[in-house]
């Protein structure tokens, strides 16, 4: 059996501190991953006991979408009902969200988009999702913002030709 010697060592503050920090920054780093991060998990809905004391309720307010699809039309998901046309299909859609990304993000303004329009419609999402607050506009005015709204349908109205 072998005996190494321990060096004595003495911390200094500046040591002490960085220590502190850097246990710190991990505990931060930790806390704000996701408790179950698993790339075969498929889409789930993201509740927990927060979610679960405020209900899954977005008002959809449509306009200039043309063929019938204007009007405001409230959804509530978990379980589907609402005024929604297509709500059980929406909810679906809704749960394909996925942990660190906000299914209602506008388009980053450094976005490069294709100069097309896709017509007059406009949209606005308001109410509540997965516990948070969600105030959201939508248009079909460029390529970026076309495929921003194709992403939401059935929630959004598909494209009328």
């Amino acid at each position: 059996m072998f005996a190494y010697p321990v060096p004595r060592t003495q911390w200094s503050p500046v040591m002490l501190r960085r220590l502190v920090l850097t246990a710190a920054a991990s505990v931060a780093a930790l806390s704000a991953a996701p408790a179950v991060a698993h790339a075969d998990m498929g889409p789930v809905h993201l509740s927990s006991p927060l979610t679960e004391s405020t209900p899954d309720r977005l008002t959809v307010k449509v306009t200039e979408a043309g063929n019938g699809h204007d009007g405001t039309f409230e959804l509530e998901c978990h379980p589907s009902g609402g005024t929604h046309p297509k709500a059980q299909e929406a909810c679906e859609k809704l749960d394909e969200g996925r942990w660190g990304s906000d299914t209602f993000a506008p388009t980053p303004e450094d976005s490069i988009c294709t100069m097309q329009y896709g017509g007059p419609a406009t949209a606005r999402i308001t109410g509540t999702w997965n516990g948070r607050p969600v105030d959201a506009t939508y248009n079909r005015s460029n390529g970026c913002e076309i495929s921003r709204w194709d992403k939401l349908v059935p929630v959004l109205p598909g494209a009328t030709t």
